[in-house]
């Protein structure tokens, strides 16, 4: 994928679908939205879809499928949730217990896709507005840390909220709140910057999910709720069965991020 600038999100999906992509999606078909993807049995459905209108910071809903469907028919019709990500993983009673190519294997006539924000939306922006998006840079995953703040319960469902990551100087933060609130369905402003202790992160060099990435010497680092936060909630609830994506490993819509801007 030599010209990610002219990628659309269909060719990314077809990429994973055939399976050419196989690694994250940070800065692939920039300029259209990328999803977080969250799969549960329809018995626990309601219950996930009341925690994400309670936590709409961590799991900003876009789109949710039909029981038994894998068609996001609002967001990117014609696509399918069990085929077109470049990794998946499945948690049964809390455990990691697989990370497929797809899903086949485990989706049923009575599982529910949900479709969340990420914030893979709003670094287009960033970076238009000549702000550092560091793991881009670096060419790996976005740093994405438990934190020490809880989600509003609804059902099953509790747990922590996880963050991710992007080194900034205090004058870009000022700029990337500004821009990221044109995002609010990308998990928008972000939640925290500067100390990680004062969010229960203890060591910044040792994210629980993705990679780390350097902070200089005149930065600080800057924290966005995140879409993996599904995936801390499934370690504590400990469901029989939740399948989502690979953190980092995304879905990537049709729609076009200039569509979420001030919704």
């Amino acid at each position: 994928m030599n010209d990610r600038e002219k990628v659309t999100g269909a060719a990314v999906r077809y990429l994973a679908r055939e399976g050419t992509l196989t690694g994250p999606t940070p800065g692939l078909a920039p300029g259209y939205v990328q999803a977080n993807l969250v799969v549960v049995p329809r018995n626990l459905a309601f219950d996930f879809l009341l925690f994400c209108q309670r936590n709409p910071k961590p799991c900003p809903l876009l789109d949710v499928t039909e029981p038994g469907s894998a068609e996001p028919r609002f967001v990117a019709p014609g696509a399918d949730l069990r085929t077109d990500l470049p990794c998946y993983r499945v948690y049964r009673n809390g455990e990691l217990v697989e990370e497929p190519a797809n899903l086949h294997g485990w989706w049923g006539d009575d599982m529910v896709g949900f479709l969340l924000g990420c914030s893979f939306t709003f670094e287009n922006a960033l970076l238009q507005a000549g702000l550092p998006v560091r793991h881009i840079e670096a060419g790996c995953n976005v740093p994405m840390y438990r934190t020490n703040r809880a989600c509003l319960p609804a059902g099953v469902f509790h747990g922590p909220i996880v963050v991710s990551m992007r080194p900034m100087t205090p004058a870009q933060a000022v700029e990337a709140v500004r821009i990221c609130g044109r995002f609010p369905r990308a998990h928008g402003t972000p939640i925290h910057f500067g100390d990680p202790a004062a969010i229960g992160i203890l060591n910044i060099d040792h994210p629980d999910f993705g990679d780390p990435v350097e902070i200089r010497s005149s930065e600080v680092p800057v924290f966005w709720a995140c879409g993996v936060t599904p995936q801390a909630v499934a370690m504590e609830v400990c469901p029989p069965l939740l399948l989502t994506h690979k953190p980092g490993h995304m879905f990537v819509t049709d729609l076009r991020d200039t569509q979420f801007e001030g919704e």
